[in-house]
């Protein structure tokens, strides 16, 4: 089914995505002068680090987020490492976040630099989301000293692929007269929710752009794509009828890998479990998803499932982090990890999930000592 235009510039719903621009290196070189205009990279300065976050001058050169710090040396050899300072950043998340509640409760955060904005109807009465994205930039620069770029159209995936098309600081709009030909003559790779692996698979299949994507049928996407083939056939044809949700929270964060062949050998299943927390470090340096809790999953050729866990102090951030558990968790459950024919490892268990527990323990407290 095509999306049918409204019969006015009032009957649709207006979204707009905010997203940071280079977020951690930016509050840096806010920060700090002696590191504006040069190439600088948060984080990844040890010899398995992961870079966060990449400056334009750094991106010049190939340096991306969640890459590793050797790899980000060697493209970029002027390249400067900082340590991470998640004060700072968090104190400049909320200082945006209390920008975008200037104009509406609508907000939808997806990490401490990017959220979904409904606009439809703001609290300034401004007609336009154009309007309202182009002041919330003016206000970012002006009150938190950074820039960000915004994606303004009338469902969530096309503001957010908008988002990244004039980087940085730049603003898109994507009508919904616009959305059908936009879509058509983007690359497979720009569409969002469609990751590195996926999209070698559609190119495989001669799915190159969203015009080819849309000559498949839903049945065959499904069949080739699982679940996810549905989302496709509906995305490409401008139909996206998710709501901004002010409260949705991400209570986890995954990395899975089903192999064809039974690993049996301890080794192999460390070298495997390596891997995949290289992965996940790179998933948690890129989502800003920090969480105490690690859980081991694991398949057998019978495909029966088990899962362990273990929760440290601090929050997991690190590739070491993330491997040394994960090696204790194998390590220590040797003779149910025979015959695997899946591996995963998950983090949850956020500081926010904490501050929950909490309040429902305290006022549990407060019932009992009335």
């Amino acid at each position: 089914m095509e999306f049918v235009l409204p019969e006015s510039y009032d009957d649709y719903t207006k979204i707009i995505h905010i997203d940071m621009d280079a977020f951690y290196a930016s509050v840096e070189q806010r920060d700090f002068p002696e590191l504006r205009g040069k190439p600088i990279a948060v984080g990844g300065g040890g010899k398995r680090g992961v870079t966060t976050t990449a400056s334009y001058e750094a991106r010049k050169y190939g340096v991306k987020s969640a890459m590793p710090g050797w790899k980000a040396k060697e493209l970029c050899p002027d390249l400067i490492f900082v340590d991470l300072r998640f004060d700072a950043y968090k104190k400049a998340s909320k200082e945006i976040r209390a920008i975008f509640q200037s104009y509406t409760d609508l907000i939808e955060p997806l990490s401490l630099d990017e959220a979904y904005l409904d606009v439809t109807t703001n609290k300034k009465n401004v007609k336009y989301a154009t309007d309202v994205a182009i002041q919330i930039q003016k206000d970012i620069y002006e009150q938190v000293g950074l820039t960000a770029s915004a994606g303004v159209s009338y469902c969530k995936f096309l503001a957010k692929v908008a988002s990244d098309v004039k980087k940085p600081h730049g603003i898109t709009i994507i009508t919904p007269k616009r959305a059908i030909p936009f879509l058509e003559q983007l690359p497979i790779h720009k569409f969002f929710g469609v990751g590195k692996v996926t999209a070698e698979k559609m190119r495989s299949l001669g799915i190159h752009n969203g015009y080819d994507l849309k000559q498949w049928d839903k049945d065959t996407l499904v069949r080739n794509f699982g679940k996810s083939g549905a989302f496709y056939y509906d995305i490409v044809r401008g139909n996206d009828n998710r709501p901004v949700e002010p409260n949705r929270e991400r209570k986890s964060l995954a990395v899975e890998r089903t192999y064809d062949e039974n690993i049996n050998v301890m080794e192999d299943i460390l070298t495997h479990t390596e891997y995949i927390s290289q992965k996940l470090a790179a998933a948690i340096v890129k989502s800003h998803f920090y969480g105490k809790t690690l859980t081991l999953k694991i398949k057998n050729r019978d495909f029966i499932q088990k899962t362990r866990s273990i929760t440290i102090e601090e929050t997991f951030r690190t590739f070491d982090q993330v491997y040394e558990e994960a090696k204790k968790l194998i390590e220590n459950n040797a003779e149910i990890c025979t015959n695997l024919r899946l591996i995963g490892l998950s983090i949850s268990n956020t500081e926010m999930d904490q501050v929950v527990e909490d309040k429902k323990e305290e006022r549990l407290k407060g019932l009992f000592d009335m």
